[in-house]
């Protein structure tokens, strides 16, 4: 019998990853992840999947952000009964990730409850912290480079991709077949995590594509970064930056102590985390050395170099000082958490500056911003934006266009096809025009809900 794959997600667009493989009578999904950005994409997630939750037999993530992983708490509820099979990193992300996560959803339904602006009567959440918590036990850790079986008959074999703590690209093979799952490559070059392991052979790849259509600057975090704070600095201002709290939140702790320790910037520049997720996450690095550049001492310095923030009182109380300082603080497209109330405290002084570290989706706040709108709506009300923004263009942790084609020239033979997934259909495109011209491999840009043969 055939193996196809069907694309649930992650088809031109770069949120909500699964990849449902099924053969035999049995399915296994690959990825099981949230939409975010636009509206209508995060409707979505509101929609039954075509294939009912018992029915999907086990689950194996790439890795832990939540459009890769965050859904799953919700086809547990739903009625998922197998195990999802992730490296301890990945593990060890999503205990942080998923409660924290249900938990925003239960104050957001609060939230339009209380000012009444839900069209139905009470409105609820996708699923709740429990939700999430029940969740957690079906994960079953697997080590890298060592084969396991997560059904009888299919092999799954998890191999390093940078990116962030546990990222792992997939190699299944099943009936004789061969697949690759790229997903989120990191980037070679990148400050503090491993670069991607090469491609093992395969018939099918699936390589994703945020950035399929460009490349990242030769200039490096460390200078790009050094401009803006100088800057911000000089004129005693606040810099409030927007920080993906697994993996960015990390990488630029760890810019801002080697600026420090250069003479970059001022070892007086006060730096807040204002996270709890990026703080917890933030300690893990020490637990999984090897995984990442750091040393153990680099490690353990990213928790002593700032001042981490834990409680609503000390997040709160930092708007009662006064600037120079650097206030991290998650989400990194500003689409929830405490850096709202960063934003709509220090937005409207010239002095300030907002500083996003990474790609922005569609229709989220970091967009706007990016796009150098004078207002962002915060919490039901219109920010006049006078700060300066800045977009760092070298702090992404995905390989750009010209370092996914060179992934992929790592396969010791050409595939039978390519899959190009996570990705805006720009991008996603123009890397599946590259694949057909500077490789000359089948690609194609598979539609959402579609279904295909390995």
């Amino acid at each position: 019998m055939s193996v196809t794959i069907t694309f649930l997600g992650g088809a031109s667009t770069v949120t909500g990853s699964k990849y449902l493989v099924r053969h035999d009578g049995k399915s296994l999904l690959i990825d099981c992840g949230l939409f975010q950005g636009y509206k209508q994409l995060r409707l979505r997630n509101w929609s039954p999947l075509p294939v009912a939750p018992d029915q999907i037999n086990a689950v194996v993530l790439t890795h832990a952000h939540l459009d890769h992983s965050g859904y799953l708490p919700l086809l547990v509820k739903e009625g998922f009964t197998g195990h999802v099979f992730a490296s301890t990193g990945t593990r060890d992300l999503c205990r942080i990730l998923w409660p924290d996560s249900g938990h925003i959803q239960e104050e957001d339904a609060a939230f339009v409850n209380r000012h009444k602006l839900s069209k139905h009567e009470t409105a609820l959440p996708l699923y709740t912290r429990q939700d999430a918590l029940d969740a957690l036990p079906k994960i079953k850790t697997v080590g890298f480079d060592k084969p396991f079986t997560p059904l009888p008959g299919w092999k799954v074999t998890l191999s390093g991709a940078g990116h962030i703590l546990g990222a792992s690209s997939i190699l299944l093979e099943v009936a004789g077949r061969r697949i690759l799952f790229s997903g989120d490559l990191g980037r070679p070059d990148d400050l503090i995590m491993s670069p991607p392991d090469d491609a093992p052979q395969a018939d099918t790849v699936l390589i994703e594509s945020t950035y399929g259509d460009r490349t990242h600057p030769t200039e490096d975090l460390l200078a790009e970064l050094a401009l803006a704070l100088q800057r911000v600095a000089k004129r005693g201002g606040v810099a409030v930056v927007p920080v993906f709290a697994v993996g960015r939140a990390q990488a630029v702790l760890h810019a801002i102590h080697l600026l420090k320790l250069k003479g970059a910037l001022p070892s007086s520049l006060p730096v807040f985390l204002d996270s709890p997720m990026a703080v917890h996450t933030t300690h893990l690095f020490e637990d999984h050395l090897g995984e990442h550049r750091l040393s153990q001492a680099d490690s353990r310095a990213l928790t002593h170099n700032a001042t981490m923030v834990n409680s609503t009182d000390e997040s709160k109380a930092l708007a009662s000082r006064h600037g120079p300082m650097v206030i991290l603080s998650a989400s990194g497209m500003a689409t929830g958490g405490r850096v709202l109330h960063h934003l709509a405290h220090y937005a409207g002084d010239h002095r300030n500056m907002i500083i996003l570290t990474g790609y922005q989706a569609p229709g989220t706040r970091g967009a706007t911003l990016a796009s150098g709108a004078k207002t962002v709506r915060i919490h039901g009300r219109d920010v006049e934006v006078n700060a300066e923004v800045v977009q760092l263009q070298s702090a992404s942790a995905h390989a750009d266009a010209n370092q996914l084609i060179a992934w992929l020239r790592t396969l010791p033979q050409a595939p039978d096809q390519v899959y190009v997934v996570h990705g805006e259909a720009g991008p996603a495109d123009t890397l599946r025009g590259r694949i057909k011209r500077e490789l000359g491999w089948r690609a194609l840009v598979p539609e959402q809900g579609s279904t295909w043969p390995t």
